[in-house]
């Protein structure tokens, strides 16, 4: 991972990972979080694909906050943030008691980048989400979507040999969330 220039897409694949599962983490017991581990790596940092699938990894912390890897946390919001076709969940959390409610969305799929960003924009505004402009942070796709005063939805895609990978990080009022 590089501290300065382009930022490497599993390093932010990663980060995004970590941050889902930190946000999720909060109020946990420290024997709850010490138990999750790390996945397995490489000498380089990157996580590795195993032949099988590995069980999905599901951590409760505080009542009504989750977060799992490999899967969609039971009571994830999928009307809110419904999941491409064909995309794999790299991981996913979700907290209802927090305000405003917090979701959060890593998920891989061959598609081009453009794709992605269509599909979830197509899904947010039909829910009255509206365009921020802008499309991009730095050379990576960034979309920001808003509805009323404070909900708001980000989605970050980027492109390595075919296959996006892509973040969603959502807060939304408690009562929006089906």
């Amino acid at each position: 991972m590089k501290l300065f220039g382009k930022p490497q897409p599993v390093s932010l694949a990663l980060l995004a990972t970590g941050v889902a599962l930190t946000i999720s983490a909060c109020g946990s017991s420290p024997a709850s979080t010490a138990s999750q581990g790390a996945g397995p790596t490489s000498s380089s940092g990157a996580v590795t694909a195993s032949a099988s699938p590995a069980p999905a990894a599901t951590s409760t912390g505080a009542a009504g906050a989750s977060a799992a890897v490999g899967a969609l946390v039971p009571g994830f919001p999928q009307q809110l943030i419904p999941l491409m076709p064909k995309a794999a969940v790299e991981s996913s959390s979700f907290d209802k008691n927090s305000s405003p409610a917090s979701v959060a969305l890593v998920g891989t799929i061959a598609s081009p980048v453009d794709a992605v960003v269509a599909f979830y924009t197509s899904a947010l505004t039909a829910q009255g989400f509206k365009e921020v402009p802008g499309n991009t942070v730095g050379s990576i796709k960034s979309k920001d979507f808003l509805r009323g005063d404070n909900e708001t939805v980000n989605i970050s895609v980027v492109e390595t040999a075919g296959k996006s990978t892509f973040t969603i990080g959502a807060n939304v009022a408690a009562g929006s969330i089906k």
